[in-house]
């Protein structure tokens, strides 16, 4: 009888330790936060860095600590389609900063990179807000990625050691661009060599001469450092374009209900936060690369944009013609 009631009173110890265990293991499961990875090809003193920056503070307060954010700037994870890669195939990245780069998943979003589609920020604005925003974002959608804001940019502009008044300057002119069809057709029609390339590769390109110049919006021009080896800013405006706050649509669905509603909340206050830093730094940038030593390229640019879109419609898919008809009549 001892012996039986030894062997049952190990047993309840046995189970009892087992079920103490499994509700430590529950406890620590359910207490353990969500994370989300922000990846992105700026630096730390970029608007996107430090509105990633507010969107960790945002979510992580108003998740009570059940999310971390960790920010990733300067290519740490990869170029930015390394990233768009990441995020789409679970490979760590959750959130990042693009736009025409998403045509790979969804061909028409390349349309984001049609010179001289848009003109001015008021058109942008149009675009975003409206009918043909809430197309490209569900084109994003369909791509694996959820928008949570957009981050608008300044008008992209061609550096280089020389002065470029004219597309016939641009003849045999090796240009760093994006990996864009349409940029590459731009330039290709103005008699330049364009040569797609990550942004993290661009200043060791330039300073070695393997490139002869790039095209960025002014803030990526001081962000990449250019002024250190590119001595004019040529100022043809060829593109006006914006970089959407994209997540990955199986990381968003991933979590709880309150904790999407929070993410979507913080996106919206990342990206007024971002617009307010982006029009201050945007009224100091000229004079900051003047002080840096470049000089301003004031050019006609009417020829470039005869040049650019006769280049580029002809390699305009019909989806991205519609689209890119839609933002031409919001002028």
């Amino acid at each position: 009888m001892k012996k039986a009631v030894a062997l049952i009173m190990v047993a309840l110890l046995a189970v009892t330790s087992l079920f103490a265990q499994g509700s430590g293991e529950k406890t620590e499961k359910a207490a353990k936060p969500f994370e989300i990875v922000i990846g992105h090809i700026v630096d730390e003193n970029n608007t996107w860095h430090l509105a990633s920056l507010k969107f960790k503070e945002i979510v992580e307060q108003e998740s009570a600590g059940r999310i971390k954010v960790t920010v990733y700037p300067n290519n740490q994870l990869g170029s930015e389609i390394e990233v768009i890669q990441s995020i789409l195939t679970g490979g760590g990245a959750d959130i990042t900063f693009t736009g025409e780069s998403m045509q790979t998943y969804s061909e028409e979003l390349g349309i984001i990179g049609m010179p001289y589609a848009i003109t001015s920020d008021a058109q942008m604005e149009r675009l975003l807000d409206g009918e043909v925003g809430q197309e490209l974002e569900s084109l994003m959608l369909k791509g694996g990625m959820r928008v949570l804001g957009a981050f608008t940019r300044g008008p992209r502009n061609i550096t280089s050691n020389k002065p470029i008044n004219s597309p016939s300057d641009l003849r045999g002119f090796i240009i760093r661009t994006p990996q864009s069809p349409m940029t590459v057709a731009a330039f290709q029609s103005m008699g330049a060599k364009p040569t797609p390339m990550a942004f993290g590769e661009v200043f060791t390109s330039l300073q070695q001469g393997v490139i002869d110049g790039q095209e960025n919006p002014l803030a990526m021009i001081k962000t990449g450092g250019f002024s250190e080896v590119q001595k004019y800013v040529n100022v043809t405006e060829h593109l006006r374009a914006w970089v959407y706050i994209a997540m990955g649509e199986a990381k968003f669905q991933s979590l709880p209900a309150d904790l999407q509603q929070i993410v979507l909340d913080a996106g919206k206050e990342m990206e007024a936060y971002e617009h307010e830093l982006y029009l201050a730094e945007e009224n100091q940038l000229k004079e900051q690369l003047i002080a840096a030593g470049m000089q301003f390229v004031a050019v006609d640019q009417a020829p470039f944009v005869e040049k650019a879109i006769a280049g580029v419609l002809p390699v305009l898919t019909p989806k991205q013609r519609a689209l890119y008809e839609k933002i031409t009549a919001l002028k």
